[in-house]
């Protein structure tokens, strides 16, 4: 049976500003590329042979990147949407430029997870679902979707975001659906999959389930997140094989110049053509393409625009330079 997927990366990203005003969400540097190239080879290594990359926001930016999909391993269409349709007309937007008629997996664009995509697929089909939600457990669920499932792992209720959730067993963004379900959700309108299309699967008798997982899961949706991935990432803790090669605990990539005084830690990025200069420490921070940091400057969980020079002696935490 072929597997085929849709990739959510339409989303404004305002939780992420100034970042994502030029840049759409998906795309910012995780580890040294887009955060999409993970996703989508993540998809690829689960066996998937087609993705359509569900786009709005600064739509044309992606396709110059991935393209075909040929130098991805992978066949890559995209799906416009002129004005945003929420996450379930997305899906439905989506699923008309898919080829295959097998099983589809649904990624939201701004979630970095190591859990098990190839056992979700399994767990389907034993299941014999309609749909299967990826799961995971948080310490504290309010500001999530929480999940009750029966002791067959079937979906009872959906609950989101709320003061009092009664399981910290949340929706954690990847689902597997057979694709003739995709035509229940209506064509052309705002739907939201969390709030309208999943709560009315359960009213209609749809087969929900939910597949539970605990392995790392991180919503990448604001800079400290954004920044933790690109940690974790480098440090093993999240394991993605689209990473790129790691030195001494960062990612210096190709065309870079960094001073053998500079200090470059704490699961770092230096863009490409980058320039750091003598003495300089960069600590937990991403400089993106083209950007300079002088002599004896001092950055620490901090962002360098594309091209942007950082002056002689400059100090700065959780500063955004350049954007």
């Amino acid at each position: 049976m072929s597997k085929s997927a849709i990739l959510l990366v339409g989303g404004m990203g305002t939780r992420l500003h100034p970042i994502t005003l030029n840049i759409p969400k998906p795309m910012l540097p995780v580890a040294g590329i887009p955060f999409t190239e993970h996703q989508i080879v993540k998809a690829r290594e689960a066996g998937i042979d087609e993705i359509v990359l569900a786009t709005s926001f600064k739509a044309e930016l992606f396709e110059p990147y991935f393209g075909n999909g040929k130098n991805f391993g992978i066949s890559i269409r995209y799906a416009v949407e002129e004005t945003p349709l929420g996450t379930g007309g997305a899906i439905r937007n989506a699923a008309k430029m898919l080829s295959g008629d097998g099983l589809v997996a649904i990624f939201n664009g701004d979630v970095l997870s190591g859990h098990d995509l190839e056992g979700q697929f399994k767990f389907h089909q034993e299941k014999g679902a309609d749909v299967s939600l990826f799961l995971t457990q948080v310490s504290d669920a309010r500001s999530f979707g929480a999940v009750e499932l029966d002791n067959e792992n079937r979906v009872l209720a959906f609950n989101e975001k709320m003061e009092n959730p009664p399981t910290n067993i949340i929706n954690a963004g990847c689902y597997i659906f057979n694709k003739e379900i995709l035509d229940k959700i209506p064509e052309g309108k705002v739907v939201s999959v969390e709030r309208e299309t999943f709560p009315n699967f359960l009213s209609e008798g749809v087969r929900v389930f939910g597949f539970v997982d605990n392995s790392y899961w991180l919503d990448i949706g604001n800079p400290s997140a954004l920044l933790q991935a690109t940690k974790d990432l480098i440090s093993g803790k999240a394991i993605s094989a689209a990473t790129p090669q790691r030195t001494k605990g960062a990612v210096i990539l190709p065309g870079a110049v960094v001073d053998p005084s500079a200090k470059v830690i704490n699961g770092s990025v230096i863009g490409a053509n980058c320039r750091v200069g003598a003495r300089a420490v960069i600590d937990n921070s991403i400089l993106f393409d083209g950007s300079e940091v002088g002599a004896d400057v001092e950055i620490s969980s901090s962002f360098v625009a594309k091209d942007f020079k950082i002056p002689s002696g400059v100090i700065g935490i959780s500063n955004f330079f350049g954007f």
